[in-house]
């Protein structure tokens, strides 16, 4: 039970830094005269290198252990939180957003290392519900939150809100056992090094579209240096028997598709509520709290399906959902109401309750000894593809409402024009998913297992 409510107070955590500030960004904006473009490296600072140090956090958790890993990580990410409320300046703000990612990197893998090694079969399948329901919750109840703590406290609360959450799983943490570090070998730093140098730039190509092409064959340059070196070396960043398993892999592929489809919308829509709907930063926030809703409705409904139709086909039929619910946002939001956007808010939650077996599943089919290194790599894919998501739909947003206001169009109107072409791109980006997820699942059980524990999978 402490390991369960240890996960949840992580996964809420961390989630919640992606979206809080989504709500409390106009305020941040006014208080610092900062611009739309600025307003991204707010997310950005936190994602990035989130995303990029996941893969080397997620190894070295199963060098050092998650005890030791986490006490340093909430250490450090509860500093980030204070640095950020009391931040004077964007430089300082995104700053402080920084040293919380590179803290979170290292949170999240030592976090779900446990869900491996402190949990059985079923304790996991009930473990990674929790997680991804708290995942979902934080990604919907962050816009609301950021918003009654800008309005009524002041956006600096937005950051210090973290330090609760902090101190309770610094209290916590002794009591939850643990394994010891397994491998005395010092890591791979020239791994390390060259596949977080390449996520980061690759994900800051997408953000700054002056500088794209240089930032991208930095990126692509330095992944191939990283790919080239893992082939020749001995002592690998990611093990072969997690690169041979196209379970594993294809799980990779679902999480960056379900955070590309998600994250970039969530972050605009609070933003497109005050806009085009009139609404303050409370209420703008608040109608994604029926996403959370739907969420904690539907999971119950999980492991019936898992055990009917299997993890993948259950993950491809979740994403299958949450897609019909981004066009259903995109049918009706030219109507400057929020009551028809109820349906597709609704949708969206209730299928992404059912992309829960993405996370057990990924985990079920490698061998403990690594499971820091795929719960850094399930999180990094996932983080990478929210930080993308924000870029992503942050570029078809801004250029669609650039070419609107260029044709005349008023502002509030142009903003909700390039968001449903950001719903249309984030819908067919989740159906590809599904696909995904109904190819994979098709694959034969010999090839779902790793090397060393040669189990079936459904």
């Amino acid at each position: 039970m402490k390991t369960l409510v240890l996960l949840a107070l992580g996964a809420f955590v961390t989630t919640l830094d992606n979206t809080i500030v989504a709500a409390g960004a106009p305020s941040i904006g006014r208080d610092l005269a900062l611009d739309l473009d600025a307003l991204q490296w707010i997310a950005l600072g936190y994602m990035l290198p989130f995303a990029g140090l996941l893969p080397a956090g997620g190894a070295l958790a199963d060098r050092w252990g998650p005890r030791r890993t986490l006490t340093a990580a909430l250490l450090a990410f509860g500093l980030g939180a204070a640095a950020g409320g009391l931040a004077g300046s964007l430089w300082l703000l995104v700053a402080a957003r920084v040293l919380q990612g590179m803290a979170a990197a290292f949170l999240v893998p030592g976090l779900l290392s446990l869900l491996r090694t402190n949990l059985d079969a079923r304790g996991r399948t009930l473990g990674a519900a929790v997680w991804t329901a708290c995942l979902a919750a934080a990604l919907a109840l962050g816009p609301a939150l950021g918003g009654v703590l800008s309005e009524y406290l002041g956006w600096a609360w937005i950051f210090f809100v973290n330090l609760p959450f902090v101190v309770a799983m610094l209290v916590l943490l002794p009591t939850v056992p643990g394994r010891a570090g397994g491998d005395t070998r010092a890591p791979p730093l020239a791994a390390m090094v060259l596949v977080t140098a390449s996520l980061v730039l690759l994900t800051a190509a997408l953000a700054e579209p002056r500088f794209a092409l240089p930032l991208f064959a930095a990126g692509a340059a330095l992944g191939v240096g990283f790919a080239v070196r893992e082939r020749r070396a001995r002592d690998r960043l990611v093990p072969a028997e997690l690169t041979g398993n196209r379970v594993f892999a294809g799980s990779l592929g679902l999480q960056l598709l379900w955070g590309l489809g998600i994250s970039g919308i969530f972050f605009f829509t609070p933003l497109l509520h005050q806009e085009f709907l009139g609404l303050g930063p409370v209420g703008a926030g608040l109608p994604l709290v029926l996403v959370a809703v739907a969420v904690v409705a539907a999971t119950p409904l999980v492991p019936g399906a898992v055990a009917h139709h299997g993890p993948l086909r259950t993950v491809a039929a979740g994403l299958a959902v949450v897609g019909a619910g981004l066009l259903a946002l995109a049918a009706v939001n030219a109507i400057p109401q929020i009551w028809p956007r109820v349906p597709g808010l609704v949708l969206i939650g209730a299928g992404s309750a059912f992309t829960v077996p993405m996370t057990s599943h990924a985990l079920d089919v490698v061998a403990e000894r690594h499971s820091g290194t795929a719960s850094g790599l399930l999180t990094a894919a996932r983080e990478l593809s929210s930080a993308l998501g924000v870029a992503l739909i942050g570029a078809v947003l801004t250029a669609v409402r650039a070419a609107r206001l260029e044709a005349g169009t008023a502002p509030p109107a142009a903003l909700a024009g390039g968001y449903t072409t950001g719903l249309l791109t984030a819908a067919g980006l989740t159906f590809a998913g599904a696909l995904l997820a109904v190819r994979v699942s098709k694959t034969r059980s010999a090839d779902t297992s790793s090397p060393r524990d040669k189990r079936a999978v459904p």
